[in-house]
């Protein structure tokens, strides 16, 4: 059974240093940047370049799928929240699975992770390119040549702004987490104010015809913008992965993570409305780079467009550099726990940043943002990532049992009513991507299954170390 082994809150705290400074990380972020850092990983290519698939599908009732996306982010969140201020550590959903649910679950949520921060990276670098493209020829009349912006599958050799959007955050990673912090509290409001600026603008040409029909497909097609809106919101789990590099993680870590859903469900909402009340949901779906496309239309001048790609520009390198930092501490704690090789837990005594594990990680998502096209994969990508967010809420009942006493800065409410909705609501959004994908996800299941039981087991510090387990009947009872 030692697939099913368990590592205690106690113990990740006190490896990871939780609660001093955190294994050679420093601890330099405070609540404004953490909900900055949240913001910077989930506003990007979802709303920039995503919102007109999710109208395509969805019509002005892309709307609804939006906030039914965000219920069950908000659902989620809660786990999140709870589980963040108790255990502020860099894992994230991988340690909250290892302490509720075993090591084997563990390293399929870390699996998981590498999938669902993989391909929104390399996806999101792909958006970036074209915002360059827009960016470019609003201003001088020129594009790019298709053999430098984007991969053979879509017409081209090499997407180069792709692999430099990704080369630059990584530059700012190894810096150090103070300045990568910095750069995206400052991208994060600057993005904000250009999205908000976007409303203002669409909503001045406002017409309620356009909101008709508004929901062209039905139920359907709402529930297939869902699936497609929920992309939108992927990222905001990396706050917790800021745990020991966060001034105040109990209390903070939760805080963010709420505030951050908050302000971008009405933000997207909003976007949504402001675009389709602007010139139809017909000229908005399916089309690149249709924010910019609506302020071209409803200000008759290309200058308008050309602000919104520079928004969209700084918006979606925010994204690149925050879920890249990420990845990189969820890297950390898997090595620190012997499940992916020990080159990923060394910690610069320079800069205080996994400088090795960077540029690994860096290499790794330049490549299929270079030369592949990732449309066939953005699915997989979600559904990894709600299955995910639904051990997350399975977690927290299981260390609701097992870990009682464990000090909770923030409870979810009304439990165990809320973690279990999060449950069903993260299945149906999983149902909605289809059979192909979820044949596809059982394949990439399969192999990581397959590498834990190669490498991971094998190499598993807590069989080496186990845990040594007080016996019940001497222990006090706890009140919950």
């Amino acid at each position: 059974m030692s697939a099913l082994r368990t590592k205690s809150p106690q113990r990740l705290l006190a490896e990871s240093g939780a609660d001093r400074e955190g294994h050679g990380l420093k601890r330099t972020m405070g609540l404004f940047q953490l909900v900055c850092f949240g913001v910077g990983a989930i506003v990007g290519t979802g709303i920039f370049v995503g919102l007109s698939d999710s109208v395509a599908q969805a019509g002005p009732a892309v709307v609804v799928s939006f906030v039914l996306a965000a219920v069950t982010c908000v659902l989620t969140a809660f786990a999140f929240a709870e589980l963040g201020g108790a255990i502020p550590v860099s894992g994230s959903s991988y340690s909250f699975a290892y302490a509720g649910l075993g090591e084997s679950t563990a390293f399929l949520v870390g699996w998981c992770l590498l999938l669902e921060y993989g391909v929104s990276v390399s996806a999101v670098a792909v958006g970036w390119s074209q915002y360059v493209n827009e960016l470019l020829h609003s201003l001088t009349g020129l594009r790019l040549p298709a053999v430098l912006s984007a991969g053979p599958g879509d017409g081209g050799v090499v997407n180069l702004p792709a692999v430099i959007v990704i080369a630059l955050a990584a530059v700012l990673l190894v810096r150090g987490v103070r300045e990568s912090a910095r750069a995206t509290a400052a991208m994060a409001v600057l993005k904000l104010v250009i999205l908000v600026a976007f409303c203002a603008i669409g909503f001045t040409a406002f017409q309620h015809g356009n909101l008709t029909p508004f929901s062209p497909a039905g139920l359907g097609g709402i529930g297939a913008g869902t699936t497609a809106a929920f992309f939108s919101y992927i990222g905001f789990d990396a706050i917790t992965t800021a745990g020991e590099e966060a001034k105040n993680p109990r209390r903070d870590i939760p805080l963010a993570i709420l505030v951050c859903i908050g302000v971008v469900t009405v933000l997207y909402c909003a976007v949504a409305l402001a675009a389709i009340g602007a010139i139809g949901g017909g000229q908005v779906g399916d089309r690149p780079a249709a924010l910019s496309h609506v302020v071209d239309v409803v200000t008759g001048s290309s200058v308008g467009g050309a602000v919104i790609a520079f928004g969209a520009v700084v918006a979606i390198a925010s994204v690149v550099l925050a879920v890249m930092y990420g990845q990189t501490r969820i890297l950390l704690s898997m090595s620190r726990d012997g499940l992916v090789p020990r080159v990923f837990e060394k910690v610069s005594p320079k800069t205080s940043t996994p400088v090795a594990g960077t540029l690994i990680v860096a290499v790794v998502f330049a490549l299929p943002a270079a030369f592949a096209s990732l449309d066939a994969v953005v699915n997989l990508c979600t559904i990894g990532t709600l299955a995910t967010m639904a051990v997350v809420n399975v977690a927290v009942i299981a260390l609701r049992r097992r870990e009682p006493g464990l000090t909770r800065g923030f409870r979810v409410p009304l439990y165990p009513v809320v973690p279990l909705l999060g449950v069903a609501c993260c299945l149906y959004l999983m149902y909605e991507t289809g059979w192909t994908t979820w044949l596809q996800f059982a394949g990439f299941l399969a192999a990581g299954a397959l590498v834990y039981v190669l490498y991971g087991r094998r190499h598993s510090r807590l069989a080496a170390e186990p845990e040594v387990t007080p016996d019940p009947a001497a222990r006090e009872p706890q009140a919950v």
